[in-house]
């Protein structure tokens, strides 16, 4: 990277703070990938920084600096879809997390990048969020490298056929016969045909992409939390009180 960037787009993942007046900002750029920045001051109340770095608002930004942690050194935020709504909140928090804690520092991912804005449009615009959800999941994965093809049995070759069952490997992707990373069975092979072609309106399809994803997507963790998870089972908790 170099030492100095201007008029960056790009979107915060996360802020916390730093030293005394200061913030330190996850951002997600569009040439640049995921990275880390300081904002000097940024915490101080009368600062225009502390409320311009909020989440899912569409930014032009700057930096500078030689070392991997960078100094911000403009910040310009512009209308974005409004997620204020818990389950849109919750939704919008959790693609953060996920783009925080899977993109490796520093590497572009501009395809991704027109995804994630397309999927806050779309969360801004429905009340069924599994699909947006589900499909924002496909593509991180396939900018990954861990995308699987929903309709072919990876260990035989064959493609999946409806009535046939089958296994899910976060390594190996489908499998016609149960192996040692196998983590998930009895996946039907007709809604496994629904999910090749990105169709998500059944029960069980949704149910099945989600078993799939949880999987895969926790197995690229590597035994870290999300906390986003937590906010969602808490939500589902309060609503069942009610």
């Amino acid at each position: 990277m170099s030492d100095r960037v201007d008029q960056e787009p790009g979107y915060v993942l996360h802020r916390r703070n730093y030293r005394e007046t200061s913030l330190m900002v996850d951002l997600f750029s569009l040439n640049h990938g995921r990275l880390t920045v300081v904002a000097r001051g940024a915490n101080s109340p009368k600062s225009p920084l502390k409320a311009q770095l909020q989440p899912f608002q569409p930014m032009l930004l700057a930096w500078q600096g030689r070392s991997d942690l960078k100094t911000l050194t403009s910040a310009e935020s512009r209308m974005g879809p409004d997620l204020r709504r818990t389950e849109r909140l919750y939704c919008g928090l959790y693609l953060n997390e996920l783009l925080q804690r899977l993109l490796p520092p520093a590497e572009p991912f501009q395809t991704l990048f027109a995804h994630y804005i397309e999927t806050l449009d779309a969360l801004a615009g429905t009340n069924d969020f599994e699909p947006t959800l589900r499909r924002f999941e496909w593509h991180l994965v396939e900018a990954l490298g861990y995308a699987f093809d929903w309709s072919m049995a990876m260990d035989t070759g064959a493609p999946v056929t409806a009535g046939g069952h089958y296994y899910y490997d976060p390594e190996q992707g489908l499998q016609g016969a149960a192996g040692p990373g196998s983590l998930l069975q009895g996946l039907r092979g007709e809604v496994l045909l629904e999910l090749a072609d990105a169709r998500l309106e059944t029960a069980e399809a949704r149910r099945t992409a989600k078993r799939v994803m949880r999987v895969l997507i926790d197995h690229l963790l590597q035994g870290r939390t999300l906390h986003s998870r937590a906010l969602f089972t808490q939500l589902r908790g309060d609503k069942h009180e009610s």
